[in-house]
């Protein structure tokens, strides 16, 4: 089991440091030049609700909290052969006019990944009609019903972007 979860958080090691000059089609990337644009969670509120989709040989599933007290907060798991994975608890929180994605992994007993109070952060880098941009995190409204996820994962020295599709199992 142990062996699974190392597996898992060295394909989950998100594309930290990576450079504005790599290209992938649906995710941008926070550089020394860049200026975190002005936003709310009203940006993000479409996001509330109940999703769940597949990936990684697995059923994935997200439950995003309605904005309250400046921030949303998820609960995200993937289970594999009827067994979870691993888990991560997110947040989408308003800092200086503008937002701030973090996130934390946990094997299936909630032993964290990150050392205790280390977090992946995510600065945002634009907001566009039905697509919000973090640092290698993108957030795609297809529909009331449907949205995709698109994360850059590095593997070893591969980094490739991953797209998560959601469907909406309640709001």
């Amino acid at each position: 089991m142990k062996k699974d979860a190392l597996a898992f958080l060295a394909f989950f090691l998100f594309a930290l440091g990576v450079s504005g000059q790599e290209q992938f089609p649906n995710t941008l990337f926070f550089t020394d030049t860049t200026t975190a644009p002005g936003a709310s969670l009203a940006d993000m509120g479409w996001i509330e609700g109940h999703w769940m989709g597949e990936a990684f040989g697995g059923i994935t599933e997200e439950v995003w909290t309605p904005p309250l007290g400046g921030s949303m907060m998820c609960a995200f798991k993937l289970v594999v052969n009827d067994q979870v994975k691993f888990y991560e608890l997110v947040t989408i929180a308003e800092e200086n006019g503008s937002l701030i994605l973090r996130l934390k992994h946990f094997h299936p007993g909630l032993e964290g990944w990150e050392e205790k109070d280390d977090v992946v952060e995510f600065k945002l880098v634009k907001v566009a009609e039905g697509k919000v941009y973090f640092d290698g995190f993108t957030f795609e409204r297809v529909s009331e019903e449907e949205m995709n996820i698109y994360v850059v994962i590095q593997r070893g020295e591969e980094k490739a972007e991953t797209k998560f599709n959601y469907q909406r199992v309640s709001k």
